[in-house]
Formats: C-alpha cells, sequence, structure tokens
C-alpha cells in the first residue's frame, strides 16, 4: 500500500484544478467575442462572414439608425467576424466562461445613427463609416483638402449616384440583342454562340 502512495506521489496530478484554480488556456483559444461599439463602423462585414448567424444587423430608415447585435447562444466560435472586421471591433477573448441565468444576458447590442443622403435625404448609410472611408484616403496619401472634397459623393445613396451618372437617358438605346432576354430567344429556336 505505501508503494501505490509513492507512484501516486511521483506521478503529480493528471487533471487540472478548475474550477477550484484558474484555468489557463493554449494560444490562440478562440473563447467569448469581445465587442467594442466605439472601434466599429457597421459595416456589417461580420454579419454576412458569420455562418451561424450569432451576429445580426438591423437598419431602421424611419429613425435613422442600425443596430448591429451578438447573440452568443449561436456562436459556434469560428473567429470568422473576427477576420473580416477592417477596425478590429471584435476580437475572440481567452474567456469561456459564459453560463448565464437569464437568456437576455447573452445579447450583446449597439446602435449606430445614419447618415442622410446628401441629395434624397434618406438614411441610407452609417456616419462612422463614411468618416472611415475619408481617414482611409488620407491615409492612402490624398491630402486633407482632396479626401474632403470627395465627402459629398461618400455622402451621396446609391441611388442617387446613379441618377447623376446617367443624366441624359435619352442618349442611350439598347439593341434587339439585348432587350430579348436569352430565355425567350431559347424558346424560339435561336441559340447563342
Amino acid at each position: 500500500m505505501l508503494k501505490l502512495f509513492k507512484i501516486l506521489r511521483d506521478a503529480g496530478n493528471s487533471t487540472v484544478k478548475y474550477p477550484f484554480a484558474p484555468l489557463e488556456v493554449p494560444a490562440g483559444f478562440r473563447g467569448k467575442p469581445q465587442y467594442d461599439p466605439e472601434q466599429c463602423i457597421a459595416c456589417a462585414a461580420c454579419t454576412v462572414a458569420c455562418p451561424a448567424n450569432a451576429l445580426t444587423m438591423e437598419t431602421d430608415v424611419v429613425n435613422g439608425t442600425r443596430t448591429w447585435q451578438l447573440f452568443l447562444g449561436r456562436c459556434i466560435f469560428c473567429g470568422r467576424c473576427e477576420e473580416v472586421c477592417p477596425t478590429r471591433a471584435i476580437v475572440l477573448s481567452q474567456e469561456f466562461e459564459m453560463a448565464v441565468a437569464n437568456k437576455a444576458d447573452l445579447f450583446q447590442r449597439a446602435t449606430f445613427r445614419l447618415l442622410a443622403c446628401h441629395e434624397c435625404h434618406r438614411p441610407f448609410a452609417p456616419e462612422k463609416e463614411v468618416a472611415y472611408t475619408v481617414a482611409l484616403l488620407q491615409q492612402a496619401g490624398m491630402s486633407a483638402e482632396d479626401a474632403e472634397a470627395r465627402r459629398t459623393q461618400f455622402e451621396t445613396c446609391p441611388e442617387c449616384k446613379r441618377k447623376q451618372s446617367m443624366p441624359h437617358k435619352g442618349n442611350v438605346t439598347l439593341s434587339q440583342h439585348f432587350i430579348t432576354p436569352p430565355a425567350a430567344a431559347f424558346s424560339q429556336g435561336g441559340h447563342h454562340e
């Protein structure tokens, strides 16, 4: 019996003392996403990249706001949000203890103000995203005056930009080839090379 105790003493502990002692996780551990709304520009890149749909973004045009939301109950800790975020507003931490007593505690939200279009005055893009774009132009070497001169372009919604880029709609003509849909051409016995 004494021999058995000596073997156990020499072998040491094969388990960790968690939860009675902190658990050290390895480098590169993907734990709870940490979100910094001050850093976020509400570009929605993370919501597009999230395979589990844990990240969502809703735009309220009436109030001129965009709401970002993370539901930790759906998160699979893949790290795609961290990879695509241009401002590092969301990063995976080393935290893995996320048990809550209330489901509402699994949600994180942030609301951003939308910028109104320079032409039609409808909200369309987050203010922080436009400011970030102007800052990127300056960082790329454009002078501050030239970057600010382009701000009006960034503050114009895509629909108004289309209207501005084709002011003379009467000058555009399409040939019969472009007007006939491909499906109709095939049903008439024709074929395309």
